[in-house]
């Protein structure tokens, strides 16, 4: 955008110079707000004249977004902030705020700090409370758990975490980010991983030795989320080296853990009983479970995929 200025500058240098800023001088008058500022601030006409540049100023710039397509597409003189009309010292100044797009934008890095995620679509990352549905009495209850989660949770303390079941595509993953995004606004960092991705990333990182150091982030999360566990591949190793770390861990170190599954409890015990070999160990697979129940309390969702 060109600078105030400058545009005044070459429009006062230009011939019919007194009409156009008439008809400039008309155009700004006529503005509702600056009116009402005038009004309110009982300036007279030779004030007004004095404060033409500022109040052109105002006049010509976005407001509310008004002229923007987008935050990077701001067109005011300072991207991302709008002029707003100030009385200082009998004079008329501008003080520029955050704009609608800026004060969202600036929200989202807030958030984007404190939620970190391993493979998580956008959409599930900017999930809010106020926008699950709630269509019948389970999701409503998941959300109420939800809420109580956040709503109850201290640094230092180990409040019992959420494992939400329920068929695929009913909002469970959308759920976490509604949580991860909550837990951010009260400064919590969080961590949400998709865990087939994650378990095929663990079965990557063999080849460079980097499966400590990934699993090390994973398992001191302050509030860690794993969703849809059940969906991968189990196997031994992933069951009782890397689940079976990260939950004795958050256990010994009384740090909460929630789920996602397509399963309930007895589901994903038979699923975790099983590896991909064909071997079953029962024993091995309840003591994942065990840690499981003493980490955290079953909640139920159902509802339409809404993926469909």
């Amino acid at each position: 955008m060109k600078k105030i200025n400058e545009a005044l500058g070459s429009l006062n240098k230009s011939p019919g110079f007194a009409e156009q800023y008439e008809q400039t001088k008309r155009e700004v008058l006529a503005d509702k707000t600056v009116q009402a500022f005038i009004k309110e601030h009982s300036l007279e006409e030779r004030e007004v004249t004095r404060a033409m540049i500022k109040l052109y100023e105002y006049v010509s710039q976005s407001h509310c977004c008004e002229k923007c397509p987008s935050l990077d597409g701001c067109v005011n003189v300072m991207q991302g902030f709008e002029p707003e009309l100030a009385m200082r010292y009998q004079a008329v100044e501008l003080d520029y705020k955050r704009c609608p797009r800026k004060i969202r934008d600036d929200e989202m890095k807030h958030l984007r700090r404190h939620v970190k995620s391993l493979y998580m679509p956008g959409d599930v990352l900017k999930a809010r409370f106020a926008q699950v549905e709630l269509a019948n009495r389970s999701r409503l209850n998941a959300v109420k758990m939800a809420k109580s989660f956040v709503d109850g949770y201290k640094l230092g303390e180990m409040p019992k975490g959420l494992y939400i079941y329920g068929k695929f595509g009913v909002g469970k993953s959308f759920l976490f980010g509604a949580i991860a995004n909550e837990l951010a606004e009260k400064h919590i960092a969080s961590m949400i991983v998709y865990f087939p991705e994650f378990v095929r990333e663990m079965k990557q990182s063999l080849n460079d030795q980097s499966t400590g150091e990934k699993i090390e982030a994973v398992k001191s999360a302050p509030v860690l989320m794993i969703d849809d566990i059940g969906a991968e591949t189990m196997s031994s190793w992933i069951r009782d080296d890397i689940l079976g770390t990260i939950l004795q861990h958050r256990m010994l170190e009384g740090l909460p853990v929630l789920f996602t599954s397509n399963f309930n409890y007895d589901e994903l015990q038979h699923h975790l009983t099983h590896s991909q070999r064909g071997e079953s160990e029962e024993l091995k697979a309840a003591r994942i479970m065990e840690r499981i129940r003493f980490l955290t309390e079953p909640v139920e969702m159902t509802g339409a995929n809404r993926r469909h």
